[in-house]
């Protein structure tokens, strides 16, 4: 998607560790019409699927997911916690996943009445590094008895490698940027096309 790396390119911040920082417009600070044309181009590559709920983990999947939604006829967004409270009651589905960028292991919880064997899902997030984040949804989905229809990222890492071995497992990744090299260095950025 050329509007998602122009902004990235003109907007994001390469810092040491392989972190690309792009709240100006993505996870802090939403450009809820740039979060409308993602969703438009999600809906465009999975429009032969039948999509019957989308999920993501939060916080910085929820913005990007619920815009997303309208462009699947406003299908219920779902959100793995990332802690227990006392909100979360009666059945869940719990898994553990690593964040790159929090560098630590964290539960993912949803509530069993929300994520179903019937349900057709797409899994959506800001970001895409090694494919943690996403192993933990699709667990959940899996032990849901729930089908995992495709995958829809905003920014691949792809020199990290998580999306490409998503892909050779069969899953239905489309990133709309995906980063091919950063240099904190000089700030450059390459895309993968």
């Amino acid at each position: 998607m050329q509007e998602l790396e122009e902004r990235i390119q003109s907007e994001g911040t390469v810092k040491a560790g392989d972190v690309l920082k792009v709240d100006a417009f993505l996870n802090h600070q939403c450009d809820v019409r740039l979060f409308d044309r993602m969703g438009a181009a999600w809906a465009k590559h999975f429009a032969g699927k039948h999509i019957t709920k989308i999920l993501t983990i939060e916080a910085s999947g929820i913005g990007i997911a619920c815009v997303a939604a309208q462009h699947f006829g406003n299908v219920p967004v779902v959100f793995a916690k990332k802690a227990q409270s006392i909100n979360l009651d009666g059945d869940q589905y719990t898994t553990t996943v690593y964040s790159f960028t929090k560098q630590k292991e964290f539960p993912v919880i949803v509530s069993k009445k929300y994520l179903n064997a019937g349900d057709h899902v797409l899994l959506i997030d800001d970001f895409l590094a090694n494919g943690k984040a996403l192993r933990g949804l699709i667990d959940l989905c899996k032990a849901a008895g729930a089908t995992v229809e495709g995958i829809g990222i905003a920014v691949e890492k792809g020199f990290q490698g998580g999306g490409d071995v998503l892909r050779a497992d069969g899953y239905d990744v489309d990133s709309l940027a995906i980063v091919e090299s950063m240099d904190p260095g000089t700030g450059e950025i390459t895309f993968r096309h």
